[in-house]
Parts: structure tokens; sequence; C-alpha cells
């Protein structure tokens, strides 16, 4: 079964053009190794542990009610949009209308915020008597372009559109920021090594989830629409986005996710989040299962549609969310409004699909259920449905880099005066524990310290960081036997030297620590798949830097239960990113004789990331709190960076002893 395990998580999948990814060629895939195999199982007890707290709290009907108020803000908050954007001006733009016999498309643009511009495509039936009911339709990845003009992923998906308008629906189709006509970006952490989205507290299903609440906005603004009866449908992506908008936002009725949702047991230990891009993934600070995110659309009717052989959204995942969600709708008594479609076939757009889901909509929003006998059918070339003329587009346009504002980053003030400090240091503490660390285990477990090997004066030993994980501290005992006065904890990057020799020491250990990934425990996979490794703790809200600031907290304490330290002072020093992990660890040590930060990054946009990080503060933030504890030093650094840091220590004067260059 282990064997089995490791091989489902770790071994590489091809994306799918027709998914959340883009195509790619098949690469070799290496061996797991031990630290591989070790991983593994660490990810299948996490996603264990998030996957039975999800909705343990849901007994009764009342527990559920109580809380989902509660659950919807923090759902706003992993989406980036807490507190909420401002709803400025849409400024609806109507650039051309395209006509059928038996209804017209208007070609459209609104913003929903400023400068954030999203092309779109009105379906309106001709000859209405009324007010209609109104689709929301949300985009799947689908790249259509003319040569390399993009003509949006609205048009690839025009039939539905289309289908709803020749029966009686408004419809707004919606392009993404991906595969719209002002392109964005989908694939930061996925492709672009931009991890510091995770600092940032930013995903790109915020900003799809955001325009989707906008785009309600402009439907009920329609003279067309009844603004009570608006559904929302869409496949892959916009299945995705379809169960963030409408657990947002209850202005949507009625509900149809295609091919959009599955459980983290199928993203983390399966490893399908290889198949999808950041825009299917919130971040995931409060550590929830994806089960809770659909009960936030109980007890509106809601139809859960998929195929039998989707690879990035399999089928054993989706009935394990059904069945959690049924069991919510079962308390509202509102079972009937609960449905579940699976067809056979791949993740692909097919009209067994597409009939159950009009046929939803016929029934929660007319009323009726007639025959269904006219297909989806794709009526106008591409060309005709572009919204903005080539060569017209905006020059104020955000939506290209919308990534870099979306959210946004604190710009921390100097503290007036210690009273000040006292209460900023307060919060960011509060912060760091609530909104960046909160993937830390709850119970500490017993290190379980013990000696592996012995070379002469060298040592190896190992301790339980957390669960499965074991990591090892290289040990260098003074060559004269001298008694230990003070332990020098090299936190490293990578294998290299360190500043001082462990020869030239006297009465001074020198310990070599790797944390987790590092070292020892580096991975065999290639680097893309140690990417996907990376992404995963993002999914059971944590990042790897964050929980290796964990094991240096943890080796620490392993340190001071050491039988040749006890109560030893310990200098604790970090190299490269592992300089910044561990001056975060010593706001959470106490006791530390110093802190040194050998070659650090200044910032989290090009350092580790840890979950929401910059919305609160920065690095030099951090190393002010280290060094109001204990004494901190650079090396290798250049001393302008950490202006903020030397200010407020001169603001407050601190001894001189606490910043050392």
């Amino acid at each position: 079964m282990k064997t089995r395990l490791t091989i489902a998580i770790l071994t590489a999948l091809t994306p799918l053009l027709a998914g959340s990814a883009l195509a790619a060629t098949p690469v070799p895939t290496p061996a797991p190794n031990a630290a591989d195999r070790m991983f593994a199982e660490y990810f299948r007890l996490e996603t264990e542990r998030l996957a039975a707290s999800s909705l343990a709290d849901g007994k009764t009907l009342r527990d559920w009610t109580d809380r989902r108020g509660q659950y919807r803000e923090e759902l706003f908050e992993m989406l980036g949009l807490s507190p909420r954007p401002a709803k400025t001006d849409l400024q609806p733009t109507i650039t051309g209308r395209v006509e059928h016999a038996e209804f017209f498309v208007e070609k459209l643009h609104f913003q929903s915020l400023p400068g954030l511009y999203v092309t779109a495509l009105l379906y309106v039936p001709k000859n209405l008597t009324g007010r209609a009911p109104a689709i929301l339709y949300g985009c799947g990845h689908a790249d259509v372009k003319d040569g390399k003009t993009s003509l949006g992923n609205k048009t690839g998906y025009q039939h539905h559109g289309e289908w709803f308008a020749r029966h009686g629906y408004v419809c707004l189709a919606i392009d993404t920021i991906q595969l719209g006509e002002l392109q964005g970006v989908h694939h930061g952490t996925r492709r672009f090594g931009q991890f510091w989205w995770n600092s940032r507290g930013y995903t790109p299903a915020g900003v799809e989830a955001w325009n989707g609440i906008r785009a309600l906005d402009y439907l009920q603004s329609r003279p067309e629409v009844d603004p009570e009866k608006i559904g929302m449908t869409g496949r892959s992506g916009g299945g995705a986005y379809t169960w963030y908008t409408a657990a947002l936002d209850e202005r949507i009725k009625v509900a149809v996710p295609v091919a959009g949702i599955t459980d983290l047991h199928n993203h983390v230990v399966d490893g399908t989040v290889k198949g999808h891009c950041d825009c299917m993934f919130m971040v995931n600070t409060y550590r929830w299962d994806y089960a809770k995110l659909a009960a936030l659309l109980a007890p509106r009717p809601l139809l859960i549609a998929n195929s039998d052989k989707d690879t990035i959204f399999p089928l054993d995942g989706v009935l394990r969310v059904h069945g959690a969600v049924a069991r919510l709708y079962a308390l509202h008594n509102a079972s009937e409004k609960l449905g579940l479609l699976i067809t056979e076939g791949p993740h692909k757009d097919t009209q067994d699909l597409q009939v159950p889901a009009f046929r939803w909509f016929n029934r929660w929003l007319k009323g009726t259920d007639p025959l269904i006998t006219v297909a989806a059918e794709k009526l106008f070339e591409p060309k005709q449905l572009r919204v903005f003329p080539v060569g017209a587009e905006p020059k104020d346009e955000r939506t290209t880099k919308i990534h870099e504002t979306f959210v946004p980053m604190a710009t921390p003030a100097l503290p007036a005066d210690a009273a000040a400090w006292a209460q900023q240091r307060t919060a960011w503490m509060q912060a760091l524990r609530e909104k960046s660390f909160r993937g830390w285990p709850a119970a500490k477990e017993p290190l379980a310290l013990g000696r592996r090997d012995r070379t002469g004066d060298v040592e190896t030993w190992d301790f339980i960081t957390q669960g499965p994980i074991r990591l090892p501290l290289t040990v260098h005992r003074p060559s004269n036997r001298a008694p230990v006065k003070r332990v020098l904890l090299y936190v490293l990057d990578r294998a290299e030297p360190t500043p001082v020799s462990p020869a030239a020491t006297v009465e001074t250990a020198i310990v070599h620590f790797f944390p987790r990934g590092l070292g020892s425990t580096t991975s065999a996979l290639t680097a893309a798949d140690q990417n996907e490794v990376r992404r995963r703790y993002q999914l059971l809200g944590q990042t790897a830097d964050g929980m290796r600031v964990w094991d240096i907290r943890r080796a620490v304490a392993a340190l001071r239960t050491h039988p040749l330290f006890g109560d030893t002072p310990i200098q604790l020093v970090g190299t490269h990113d592992q300089a910044i992990n561990a001056l975060y660890a010593s706001l959470f040590i106490d006791g530390l004789a110093s802190v040194e930060l050998v070659a650090p990054p200044a910032s989290h946009m090009t350092g580790p990331d840890y979950l929401n990080v910059l919305r609160f503060l920065d690095i030099p933030q951090a190393a002010a709190m280290s060094a109001e504890r204990q004494p901190v030093k650079w090396s290798q650094s250049n001393r302008e960076a950490w202006s903020w840091t030397t200010q407020v220590a001169k603001k407050l004067g601190w001894a001189p002893d606490r910043l050392q260059w």
C-alpha cells in the first residue's frame, strides 16, 4: 500500500490542454528516494487530518448556520478579498453587436476594478416580453487565437451562451485573465516560480471570483434581466470559478459547476495538483478541504457534474465531496436541490454534460422541464466575437499584471514610541501565528533524539520534527575535548563550508542542520516535480519554508535535550534563505544567545515564502522583533536594505549590541 501511495503522489502526470494546465511533453521521472517516500507519507497524514476536520463542527443544522457567515468571511480572506475591494464604477462599454435570427450578442467590457478589464459577451434573446432569467457563464481554459491575437476563451465556449439565449435566458460569458483578450497569469507558482504569491496572499482564483461578483452587478443592471433569477455555470476552470463565486455571493440562486472541484486527497496524495494552474486554488490559510467550499452553496439548487474518466478531477474525489455536501443538504431538508451527474468520458466538454445542466436551470429558474431538442452549437466565427479591435486595447489596463497589485502589500510605518511598538509587535506575532504559520502542529510530539553515528569528534543525531519526518543534526565536538560552553547551530541552505572551521574552535560545539527538503532529505525528483511537491504544502495551508521555520524550532529544542549541552547558550546562524527561516524561528524560541544572518535576502518577494506574510510585515520588521529579543548580526549583506530595522533600534534606544554588522 505504501509503495502504491508513493507512486501515486510522486508520478508525473501529463497536463491536459483542455483542463487547467498547458500541454507538455512527458519527461521521465526519477525513482523516489527515501526522503520522497517520507514526505509522501507526511502529505498523506496531513491530508487525512484536514479531511477529518473540514466539516466536523457541522453536526447539526444550527452548528452550520451559526458558522456559515464566519466560513464565508474566511473564504473571502483566502481569495485575497478581505477587506473587500471597493465596488467602483464598472464603466461598461459595448463595442459591437452580432445578430442571429433568435438572439443578438453584445460584445462588451467592464472594469471590475479600475484598470482591471473584463471582456465579455452578452447573449440576449430577441422578442423578450419581460425580464428573463440570466446565466453567468465562467469559461474554462480554451486558448483561442487568430495568429498571435487572443480572441478570448469566451469564443471557445460561445455555444453555451448561444443555447441559453435560444431558450429564453440572458447569458453573460466572461473571459478569464489567463486566456482573455488581455492576458494575465494563472501559472505564477506552477510555471514561473513566483512563490511570493503565497507571501502576498494572492491567488488568481480571487481575481476570477471578484470578476464574477462584478459580472453579477452588471447583469442586475440590465433591464432584460430578472435580478432574482440568476444562475451560474462553467466547466473546468469555469467550474472552479462557479464554486468560488456562488459560495461568496448568494445572488446566484442555482449553480452547475462542471468538472471544477475535487478533494485534497486527489490533489495532494494522488498528485492531481500537477494538472492544475494556480487559479483553481484558494490560499488555504484556514486549512479547508474542498467539501467546506461546496457546502457554502447549501441549500441552493446545486448540480455537481463530472465525467468518470476525468484525470484532473477524479471520480472518487468528486464522490467524496458530494457525499459530504449531501449530509448538509439533508440537514436542510433540501436533498432534492442537490444533484450529481456523472457521465462517461474524459475531461471534455460533451453534450452528455451539457443537456442535464440545461435541464437543471430550466427546472429551478423557470419551473419547467421541456424536451431538449436543440443542441449547443458554435454559430459564429471566433473573430466575430472579439471585443477590442486589434490594436485598440486600453492603455490603462492592469489585467495583464493584476497579480502585482490585487492584494495590497503592507507598508509598515515606524512606531511613534515604545508603546506603539509593543502594540504593533503583538499584532504581528498574532498574525504570524494565525495567518502564516497556522499549519504548524497544534501539539508538540516527543523529539525522540537519538545518536545514529560517531566518527571521532563528529556525531550524527536525528530527531522527530513532525509526524514521519526525522531530520539529522551533525555535531562537531571541540577537538580538545574541553567542556562545551557554547553551541553554534548553523542552519544551512546548501552544502557549503561554514564561516567557522570546526577544527579551529575551542569550547565550542558546531552543529550543522538542514531543514526538511535540504541536505540528506533532498528529493530525487526532477525540478518540475519538486515544484509540484512545494505546491502541495500551500494546498494544506502551509509552505515548505514555513515548515522549515518549525524544523529550526524543533532543532533547538532537540539540542537542549542533548546530553552534552543542557543549558549551554545556543547561537543560531542561518545562511541564504535559511537565514530568514532562522530569523523567524528566533521569534518563537526563548533564550537564544544571538542570531546571525549570512547573505540573507531582505524581502519575501525574493526570499522564503510564508502564507500571507507580506500583508502584515516584511523581513526587516521581523529582524527588528528578533533584535529586541537577542543580538542580531548580519554578514555579507547590504546594510541599506535594513534601514527600517536600524531606524527602529535608534528610535527606541536599544543597546548598540542589538544590531551588529
